[in-house]
């Protein structure tokens, strides 16, 4: 008897198998079906749908052969990966690879300012004052004193992390989480809260205008890039035939005054690339210039190519993009810790004083610089993200990406303050005279620092390639951004990508011709003060209202729990329905309050400018009331009717049919 119950038990291991069947209904985790030991080949029937429908289940059976001839079936839940699809009812397109997305969302993220702006902040912040006794005397005076500064340091980091932990990482992982659930641009996302889908369309025009003038600095680098292929660097002494009288080297500016003097790499950047001087300003702008134009249409060309087929197309092309300026970052600090000088520069990046902390301006130029460096407010995270799996770890994204960008914004840092200590004391100045931020690093003084060097013709390419590779993928994202945002709503344009990506990249590329003229840094400066800045913190801010407070932070935590398995924790909820809002608050006040016009050097803009940069601005911020409004309009019923329709996601429009209103309850607003 012993033996034939041992064979039985092997025969049914040998016979051990998983059945896999989807339904339609819930079942429970765990339950038990019994049937005689010849019903082996049994099927168990899937029941009918019932109204608590929530989509597909897999149930994995396991067959079990026990005592007294009961086969005891155990069954257990296994959430399959729901469909990829987009609005029209079509499968949606994913990436290729988990690192695809991880490359693009890094590769948007750090961008030019983590080279240009990041690490002058952290100077900047850091006193990098002279002794008072010194102040007024001639260039040599100050070059002496200026390699002996007193290094107050900068306390930057502090304020920086702060803000990055309370609001820049919790608005990343807020974007990432929208976009791949609900599998759709900037704008089809706030079918969630439909009142609030005029804060997608200003995304998306905000990302359209950015691309006007981003895509120049790229095609400026560019243009760097062809002229370094030279024995001698363009930008090395006076005797071209676009400097002026005024052009001076380094070694001769003890003789020459600070207002009049200007350097062979900065006057080659204004009068030979960019023909300024052949400007009165922004009302006479002249035509296009045919090299920067042609530069100008190679970025574009670039663009298109790398777009026009979707994330299959862009996400290999951020294999290269995203990890080139690592490449060349790690390149550039190698050498440029070798040169002499390179020590003062980089303690003078590194130096750390809290009484700085005491100092409002330190705490508003790192808020400002997490609003703008981790690229929340575009819609391109939401449109990345919306191209998941559904089941995939948004928040583990969140966490390794913006880690990465802050991180590249201080390794960044010691590869330009390497150049510009050296270059502070081989020119025997002042490191504040050398240390800058904006195209003026980029594009005057790393060049400056570069020609000095044996081979300088192959640190240039090195570094403007680098240039390059950061401005493609951040320009790629903001293009992704416009297309996706518009493909998904309307759905139409979903099967002509190809045409339709065409159009957006043409379109940019007439308007930035704009900003390839004479007078085009004049329209560049207007165009950088007013397209990004008051705007992107407006919109951001109503959209973390719109999730947190009327779509609900509750139910957005159930959102991510049925992605990722389990709920944001209490920090993330609080940050999302109180402190990343009151910080967004805070910046849109502060932005209004020290908002000064625009200007480039001694020149300043008209009032005509001043009013069209303006009107640009609004044009972008106008999208939330207008869209609320005609939302009100169009929808039938008394206007309590139409707000709850307006405020309730579309997919529980029924609920509003029968009084139930969540966001008409206390306990909405008050939970957590």
């Amino acid at each position: 008897m012993k033996a034939q119950k041992k064979l039985e038990i092997t025969h049914y291991r040998k016979l051990s198998l998983v059945l896999r069947y989807s339904i339609h209904s819930y079942l429970p985790s765990s339950s038990v079906t019994t049937s005689t030991v010849g019903l082996m080949s049994s099927v168990v029937a899937p029941e009918k749908p019932t109204s608590n429908t929530m989509g597909p289940k897999e149930v994995e059976l396991i067959l079990v052969k026990e005592q007294n001839g009961v086969q005891f079936t155990s069954s257990t839940l296994v959430a399959p990966t729901p469909p990829q699809t987009n609005p029209s009812g079509e499968e949606r397109e994913t990436w290729g690879k988990k690192i695809d997305f991880l490359l693009s969302v890094i590769g948007f993220a750090v961008d030019l300012a983590n080279v240009w702006r990041f690490p002058y902040l952290c100077y900047k912040n850091g006193g990098g004052e002279m002794d008072e006794k010194t102040r007024g005397g001639g260039w040599g005076e100050k070059a002496h004193v200026g390699l002996e500064r007193v290094d107050k340091g900068s306390a930057f980091l502090v304020p920086y992390m702060f803000f990055m932990l309370i609001a820049g990482m919790p608005l990343f992982y807020m974007e990432l989480a929208l976009g791949q659930y609900n599998r759709e641009g900037a704008a089809g996302v706030w079918k969630i809260c439909p009142i609030f889908k005029g804060v997608g369309f200003t995304v998306i025009l905000i990302s359209l205008y950015v691309g006007f003038y981003y895509n120049v600095i790229i095609s400026w680098a560019l243009f760097y890039l062809f002229s370094s292929f030279t024995s001698e660097l363009p930008w090395v002494h006076c005797n071209n035939s676009w400097n002026s009288p005024n052009c001076s080297d380094w070694a001769d500016n003890s003789s020459v005054s600070d207002i009049y003097k200007s350097t062979p790499a900065q006057e080659y950047f204004e009068r030979g690339v960019l023909h300024i001087q052949d400007s009165n300003g922004i009302d006479n702008l002249g035509r296009p210039r045919w090299q920067l134009t042609s530069c100008l249409g190679v970025v574009i060309v670039l663009l298109y190519f790398s777009l026009w087929k979707g994330v299959k197309t862009s996400g290999k092309v951020v294999w290269i993009t995203a990890t080139m300026p690592y490449v060349v970052l790690t390149v550039l600090l190698i050498r440029g810790v070798t040169l002499p000088g390179a020590i003062d520069g980089i303690k003078a990046y590194l130096s750390v004083d809290f009484l700085k902390l005491c100092d409002a301006q330190v705490w508003i130029d790192a808020a400002t610089q997490i609003c703008f460096s981790l690229g929340v407010g575009f819609g391109v995270l939401i449109a990345f993200s919306s191209y998941n799996k559904f089941s995939n770890n948004c928040y583990r994204d969140a966490i390794i990406t913006s880690s990465i960008n802050s991180l590249t914004s201080f390794f960044s840092g010691f590869v330009v303050f390497s150049f510009l200590g050296y270059l502070s004391q081989k020119h025997n100045v002042a490191l504040d005279k050398v240390a800058r931020d904006g195209a003026g690093l980029v594009f005057v003084i790393y060049p400056e620092a570069i020609a000095t060097l044996p081979g300088s013709s192959v640190w240039a390419v090195i570094f403007f390639i680098m240039l390059l590779s950061l401005g493609i993928d951040s320009a790629m994202g903001g293009m992704e951004s416009v297309i996706t945002g518009l493909m998904d709503e309307f759905k139409c344009l979903h099967k002509h990508r190809e045409l339709f990506t065409l159009f957006i990249v043409v379109s940019t590329f007439l308007i930035s011709l704009f900003c390839v003229t004479n007078g085009g840094m004049y329209v560049f400066t207007l165009l950088d003060h007013f397209a990004a800045g008051t705007s992107i913190l407006f919109g951001v801010l109503i959209e973390a209202i719109g999730i947190a407070w009327f779509y609900g932070v509750d139910r957005f935590s159930d959102d991510i729990e049925e992605m990722i398995g389990h709920r944001p924790g209490p920090y993330w909820r609080l940050c999302w329905k109180f402190v990343s809002p009151c910080f967004l608050l805070f910046m849109v006040v502060i932005s209004f309050a020290t908002f000064n016009p625009p200007s480039y050097g001694t020149y300043t803009f008209p009032p005509w400018a001043n009013m069209v940069g303006w009107c640009l601005a609004i044009s972008s911020m106008s999208m939330v009331p207008l869209y609320a409004i005609y939302k009100l309009c169009i929808l039938p019923g008394k206007f309590c009717n139409r707000l709850a329709y307006a405020i309730t996601p579309e997919t529980e429009h029924h609920l509003v049919d029968n009084g139930e209103v969540r966001q008409f309850t206390l306990k909405h607003w008050l939970v957590v």
